[in-house]
């Protein structure tokens, strides 16, 4: 008898396999994601940490924002000499102000012009920072 071909049994070992390395693949690559937006979260807020910062050396204050408003929102996407606004702005200090990469935001805040806050939430952990972080002109804490 010539047996050409695979029996049943060893084509469902094979996709039981195949299912279980693509099952890792897929948990593997979720963890990637959620440092790749962490990392993300970070640099968004050193970007508008600098550019804070131009305001207040050209203006004395940072914008004014008594309650928390949504960096990168319709209404708070640029940031130029009159403050956060919409988009289309003249002479910017940033162009774009970056939205969270995920499903939470980015909130600002500051009573006084002297000081401000942004709060962001981080999935994971980065550089030893892990879950509700907040930058100031002291940076990222």
């Amino acid at each position: 008898m010539n047996k050409k071909g695979f029996t049943l049994i060893e084509l469902l070992v094979v996709i039981a396999i195949i299912g279980l390395l693509s099952t890792l693949a897929v948990v593997a690559l979720g963890s990637a994601r959620e440092k790749a937006r962490d990392s993300k979260r970070l640099s968004d807020l050193r970007q508008v940490q600098t550019a804070l910062e131009l305001y207040y050396t050209d203006q004395g204050s940072y914008p004014i924002e008594e309650s928390a408003v949504t960096l990168g929102s319709t209404d708070y996407a640029c940031l130029n000499a009159s403050g956060l606004g919409a988009t289309g702005c003249t002479s910017p200090y940033m162009g774009l102000v970056p939205a969270d990469p995920g499903s939470n935001s980015y909130a600002y805040t500051s009573a006084d012009g002297t000081t401000f806050s942004i709060a962001a939430t981080l999935e994971g952990t980065v550089n030893g920072l892990e879950g509700n972080i907040t930058a100031s002109p002291s940076g990222i804490q």
